[in-house]
């Protein structure tokens, strides 16, 4: 089978031989607001994927890189669905756990959510993927790679959660008394001229290479190149509006909220760097807990961004989940 064209500027995806596809979603840094498939384009354009008889696939999730920006509510995932607030319980490490309940709806009522984007991946995967999935997700994609695996457990093989997001910006996470301060600074930020200030003092080369140069433990990699792939799509019209939007989201699904739904039936593994600034790694470890997680790994010496910082590892990690997944569902255990 030949391996398909690689598609800019959607999310990554590959098929493992005949049946199967693996897509890493990204999400760059910054908070890890803004995903470019740019940032995973030596990755999705490596030669081990075609030797493997892989397919990959590089997108940008709505809103973000060089997508339209949206302003139709009618196209939000969490239209239809029953999202009233739910009870989640949260692991804090050594055994600790904590209930929490979780919001499930945008504060803003915007089409930037994890079930919007979890949608665009089913869709994808359904009109150009045509097979069953991998997905591999960094960070917030993490998140968005288990959504669609719930949303569509018939056709994804396997979910790779690559320095998941545990969102400690979220309501659920917060002190009850500092909840209405989040939504005050939210509407202070989206609806007002402070937020366009601010954003127009970091939306520039200087200040995208210093703040990439936190979560990037190897301050190396934070080239002019990479600045200028993550800077680009912020500078467009809209972009201001829906990072806004994205930096606004304290609500939706939270990690063990989601690794915890009875829906979920893909094989998880996990794997993050140590040395990452914005994953709780107490927490991390303590995801071997859940059922659904199947293995952990950490990469020693790496940030936030394995896939950019230790490629190689990275990739050769796909490649043995690829086929433990495959493996397994052909009666063998992952």
């Amino acid at each position: 089978m030949a391996p398909a064209a690689a598609v800019s500027f959607y999310t990554a995806c590959s098929s493992m031989r005949r049946s199967s596809e693996i897509s890493p979603f990204f999400d760059a840094v910054a908070q890890s607001e803004t995903p470019e498939a740019d940032h995973w384009s030596e990755e999705a354009d490596a030669p081990c994927w075609p030797q493997a008889g892989l397919r990959v696939y590089a997108i940008d999730f709505l809103g973000s890189g060089y997508t339209d920006r949206l302003e139709a509510a009618l196209i939000s995932g969490e239209r239809g669905r029953n999202l009233s607030s739910v009870q989640a319980e949260l692991l804090r490490g050594e055994g600790r756990r904590e209930v929490v309940s979780v919001p499930q709806l945008h504060p803003l009522g915007s089409v930037y959510n994890i079930y919007t984007w979890s949608e665009q991946v089913c869709d994808f995967i359904d009109e150009v993927v045509k097979a069953d999935a991998f997905l591999i997700g960094n960070s917030l994609g993490s998140l968005i790679g288990l959504q669609a695996a719930i949303d569509r457990s018939d056709r994804v093989r396997g979910v790779l959660l690559v320095n998941p997001r545990f969102r400690q910006e979220h309501v659920a996470e917060a002190p009850p008394v500092a909840r209405p301060l989040i939504g005050f600074v939210q509407g202070l930020l989206r609806e007002t001229f402070v937020g366009r200030t601010l954003y127009g003092m970091l939306a520039n080369k200087g200040a995208v290479k210093e703040i990439l140069k936190e979560p990037y433990y190897d301050a190396s990699q934070v080239s002019d190149e990479l600045v200028d792939v993550l800077l680009e799509p912020l500078l467009l019209r809209g972009a201001a509006e829906s990072v806004f939007d994205t930096l606004s989201y304290s609500t939706g699904p939270l990690l063990e909220q989601l690794l915890q739904d009875s829906r979920l039936a893909a094989p998880v593994w996990a794997c993050w760097g140590d040395k990452d600034p914005w994953t709780p790694l107490q927490r991390a470890s303590a995801l071997a807990e859940l059922p659904s997680v199947k293995r952990l790994i950490e990469f020693p010496g790496v940030g936030h961004c394995p896939h950019d910082e230790a490629p190689n590892v990275v990739n050769a990690l796909i490649m043995e989940f690829t086929r433990s997944c495959s493996e397994a569902s052909s009666g063998d255990k992952v």
